[in-house]
């Protein structure tokens, strides 16, 4: 079979982009601080001129995309996914250098962050992976989200505890899951309108009671405690790595426990292979014995739990109090990396963070004065995921059965 040329295409347009910003930063040097005072040994700042190290960046991604044109012309082979994530590397290195000429940028600082705004998008995607891997197009990801947010602010006020906060977003996480499993599954009502629903009820009922109850009674109700941070001793302290990845709060070590829990779950038990015997051939699987309509109410419901724990993050970890549509919309772009994951646990991680990056991002070229558009940044996230469905990152494919009603004779 011929192999296409989208993927060397898109290498050369972005080798052309980067070679854009060359002249953009000639004169400008930029300092790069790695270190933090708390590391297990100190790391001086790098600083060296910016248009030589985008010169070099852009010297590594022409050679990578003519090696890219040479294997699929030549030898009608695919690039090596290495080559490609080598590529990215360079290119967003190149970006960062344009935006950050001229100042200086504070590596752990900035993968924090996007960790930070990574983390109920990860929640969310989970539970875009296993709604969609059982056959219900999930779209309520973002109304889970809200009421783990507003019932965990509420619970964790009135009892002073964020254990019990994160119960109960869970709780109600679950319960509007089970809204979006009852009318697909048992009404037949086109999962995706019924998605839709489900989320402006849940933004119209939170706004209501938090106009009506929160807004008057804030120190009761709306002021609940917040997560401490939890630093694992000598991990830690690691350079770059201790204070992004273990410097944090339960939450966050939840949620990396979540992605192994939902990944092994689905790929390498039992339990798994049902799920998505059901999220592809429904009546083949009915015939052998499974249990379709069960194992899709658990499937989405346990996925409701994973997103209103996700919802817990900005009340309790992020904010401390709930605010009229705090989500902002994070449970669509929890579904775009999940599309751009490829119904993949790990792969959906990986997009949320690079989500969460762009959006990190744009806070911090406000604060720099970069010569970018933050609104751009902001458009980043679904860009990719129309580029990642238009197939220029290989050909994605959802679940056979997502958004298809089944009917047992």
């Amino acid at each position: 079979m011929k192999q296409s040329k989208k993927t060397p295409i898109a290498l050369a347009i972005l080798t052309f982009l980067t070679a854009l910003i060359v002249p953009a930063v000639a004169g400008d040097d930029i300092e790069i601080q790695i270190a933090t005072k708390t590391d297990l040994f100190p790391i001086p700042n790098l600083l060296f001129p910016a248009q030589g190290f985008v010169i070099f960046l852009a010297v590594v991604m022409v050679a990578i995309a003519v090696w890219s044109f040479y294997l699929t012309l030549s030898k009608n082979q695919k690039t090596p996914l290495l080559a490609t994530v080598f590529f990215g590397i360079a290119f967003v290195s190149s970006v960062l250098v344009w935006l950050f000429a001229g100042a200086t940028m504070t590596i752990t600082t900035l993968l924090a962050g996007s960790l930070a705004l990574a983390v109920p998008l990860i929640f969310g995607s989970m539970s875009g992976a296993l709604s969609e891997r059982v056959g219900i197009i999930n779209i309520a990801i973002e109304g889970q989200l809200l009421a783990g947010a507003f019932t965990s602010a509420v619970v964790a006020s009135i009892t002073d505890s964020v254990i019990l906060g994160i119960i109960a977003a869970m709780l109600a996480g679950v319960l509007v899951a089970s809204l979006l499993a009852v009318f697909s599954i048992k009404y037949l009502v086109d999962q995706i309108i019924t998605g839709v629903v489900v989320n402006v009820l849940i933004i119209g009922l939170t706004s209501f009671l938090f106009s009506t109850l929160l807004a008057d009674n804030i120190t009761v109700l709306n002021q609940p405690p917040r997560f401490e941070k939890i630093s694992i001793p000598v991990l830690g302290q690691i350079p770059i790595l201790g204070p992004v990845l273990f410097n944090q709060t339960l939450i966050v070590y939840l949620m990396y426990v979540a992605v192994i829990a939902v990944f092994l779950a689905l790929f390498k038990t039992k339990w798994g292979l049902r799920v998505r015997s059901v999220g592809e051939y429904p009546k083949a699987s009915d015939t052998v014995g499974i249990k379709v309509f069960r194992t899709r109410y658990m499937s989405v419901m346990i996925g409701g739990a994973f997103a209103g724990l996700g919802g817990s993050f900005f009340t309790l970890g992020q904010v401390g109090a709930f605010g009229k549509e705090m989500t902002n919309g994070a449970g669509y772009i929890a579904l775009a990396a999940l599309i751009f994951g490829r119904w993949n646990p790990i792969y959906a991680a990986m997009a949320a963070l690079l989500f969460g990056f762009a959006q990190n991002l744009q806070y911090a070229v406000q604060i720099v004065g970069s010569p970018l558009p933050s609104e751009f940044l902001l458009m980043l996230p679904y860009v990719l995921t129309v580029i990642a469905v238009a197939g220029l990152v290989g050909k994605v494919r959802g679940p056979a059965a997502a958004g298809k009603p089944y009917i047992k004779s």
